[in-house]
C-alpha cells in the first residue's frame, strides 16, 4: 500500500512515524515533510497533491494540518477517486469557523460556554458589558491556534477589540464567557454517523510560559494519559459532548470522516465545549501516537469499510515538551543553530531543517522532547533528562508540563 502524508510538522512526523510502523504499508511519501522525516519516508515538494497521488497511484493521503483541509484539499481528492483521511470542507467549518461550531452547538444542545458572535467594533464593545471578566476573544478563522485572548480586564478586552477591527471592521469574533475547570482533549475517529473515541485523553498546555503564564501559543507540551480527572471523564464526554455532535454533523449533511479533536474542560456541570478541530491536536498527536500500540492505519481503514476500530495503548505515560523559538508566538529569528539532535526516536520535529552536518531553526515551535514512565513523573523525568541533551541559544520551553497531573 501506497501512503501520503500532508504536512510537515511534529504532528505529521507523529504521524508518519507511525504509519511507517504498518505492516500495510510498503511505501510512504510525505508532502513536502521535513529533514527528520526523510530517514523513513519520500519527501516531495509537489504543490498538486492531487495529481501527484494520482501519478504515483497513491492508496490513501492523510492530510495532517487544517489549512488544506479548510481549502477543500478531501474534496479535490475525493473527486479524483483518491482516498483521503481528512474531512471535506464544509465539515471542515467546524474548525475554520468558531461561529459556525457554536451554532452547531446552540442547535443540538452541546455544553459550552455562554457566548455571542459580533461582526463590528461599535456591537462588540457593546455586548462585552453583558460579560464578566476573564473574558474570551476568538476571532472567526484558522488562527494557528493563536486566535484565542484571554482577557482579565475590561480594559484588556476593549483594547484586543479595537486592534482587531483595526486590521479588518468587519471581522467576524466570539465573545466568550471564562470557563473554570480543567481542560483535556479528547480524538475522535468519525465516519459520517459513527464514530471511535480514542481510549485516553491528553491535556495540552496553550500559555507560553510556566503557571500559565503569557500568550497563546499552538501548545507548548502535553502529557496523556490524565489519569488525576475523575473515572467518568471520558464516559461523561462521550455522552454529553461527541455522540451528539457526531448525530448533529450527520443531521446536518457534513459526512464527516477524519478525526474530530474535542478541546474541553471539566467543570462543576460536567464537560464543556471549548473548540473543535478536524485533524489530530499538536502536540497531542505526538503524545497519543507515541502511546497507541495497535495500527493507526488499520484503524482508518476499518473506520472506512465500517467494521468495529480495536484500539490499544500502552500502560505508560507519555510526556512531550515543546522548544520553541525564542520570542514565539511573536517574531522570533531563524536560522539558529541547535546542538544535541542526531535523529533520535524520542524527538518530533516542528521546525528545525538540516544545514549541511548542522540543525537549524525554521519555525516558532521546533521540537517536541518526549519521555515516557510508570509514572507521570517518571515520564517527566525523562522527558526533561533528555530536553537538557538539546543546545541552542535560540529555544526555550516551559518547565512545569505535566505539573498538574502530579
Amino acid at each position: 500500500m501506497k501512503v501520503l502524508v500532508v504536512g510537515s510538522g511534529g504532528r505529521e512526523h507523529a504521524i508518519a512515524k507511525k504509519i511507517n510502523q504498518s505492516p500495510l504499508v510498503d511505501t510512504l511519501y510525505c508532502a513536502p515533510g521535513n529533514d527528520a522525516m526523510k530517514s523513513f519516508a519520500t519527501c516531495v515538494d509537489d504543490h498538486n497533491i492531487v495529481q501527484f497521488a494520482q501519478n504515483k497511484s497513491i492508496d490513501w493521503v492523510i492530510i495532517g494540518p487544517e489549512a488544506p483541509l479548510a481549502e477543500g484539499l478531501a474534496d479535490q481528492l475525493t473527486d479524483a477517486g483518491v482516498k483521503v483521511f481528512g474531512p471535506n470542507q464544509k465539515a471542515a467549518q467546524m474548525e475554520s469557523s468558531k461561529d459556525f461550531a457554536k451554532q452547531l452547538m446552540e442547535k443540538y444542545d452541546i455544553p459550552t460556554a455562554n457566548h455571542i458572535t459580533v461582526n463590528s467594533l461599535d456591537i462588540a464593545l457593546t455586548r462585552l458589558e453583558e460579560f464578566t471578566t476573564p473574558v474570551v476573544i476568538k476571532e472567526d478563522g484558522l488562527k494557528a491556534g493563536k486566535g484565542v485572548v484571554i482577557s482579565e480586564t475590561m480594559e484588556h478586552a476593549q483594547k484586543t477589540l479595537e486592534e482587531i477591527y483595526a486590521v479588518d471592521e468587519k471581522a467576524v469574533v466570539v465573545l466568550e464567557q471564562f470557563l473554570e475547570g480543567e481542560e483535556y482533549s479528547l480524538m475522535v475517529m468519525v465516519n459520517d454517523e459513527t464514530f471511535k473515541a480514542f481510549d485516553i485523553i491528553a491535556q495540552d498546555h496553550k500559555r507560553a510560559h510556566d503557571g500559565d503564564q503569557g500568550p497563546n501559543t499552538g501548545g507548548m507540551g502535553a502529557y496523556a494519559p490524565v489519569n488525576h480527572l475523575p473515572k467518568e471523564v471520558i464516559g461523561d464526554t462521550i455522552t454529553k459532548i461527541v455522540k451528539p455532535t457526531v448525530d448533529g454533523m450527520s443531521q446536518e449533511g457534513l459526512n464527516f470522516f477524519g478525526i474530530l479533536y474535542v478541546g474541553l474542560i471539566w467543570t462543576t456541570e460536567g464537560p464543556k465545549v471549548i473548540e473543535y478541530n478536524v485533524r489530530l491536536g499538536d502536540p497531542e498527536a505526538q503524545v497519543l501516537l507515541e502511546s497507541m500500540t495497535s495500527d493507526f492505519m488499520q484503524h482508518i481503514i476499518d473506520l472506512h469499510d465500517g467494521r468495529e476500530v480495536s484500539m490499544s495503548f500502552n500502560d505508560q505515560y507519555t510526556l512531550g515538551v515543546m522548544m520553541a523559538s525564542v520570542g514565539y508566538p511573536g517574531s522570533y529569528d531563524k536560522d539558529v543553530l541547535v546542538k544535541g539532535y542526531e535523529g533520535q526516536d524520542h524527538i518530533l520535529i516542528s521546525g528545525l531543517k538540516q544545514d549541511g552536518n548542522d540543525w537549524k531553526t525554521n519555525g516558532g515551535r521546533v521540537l517536541l522532547v518526549l519521555g515516557q514512565g510508570d509514572s507521570l513523573k517518571a515520564a517527566k523525568d525523562q522527558a526533561y533528562e533528555r530536553v537538557n541533551e538539546i543546545e541552542s541559544d535560540g529555544l526555550f520551553y516551559r518547565k512545569d508540563i505535566g505539573d498538574k497531573g502530579i
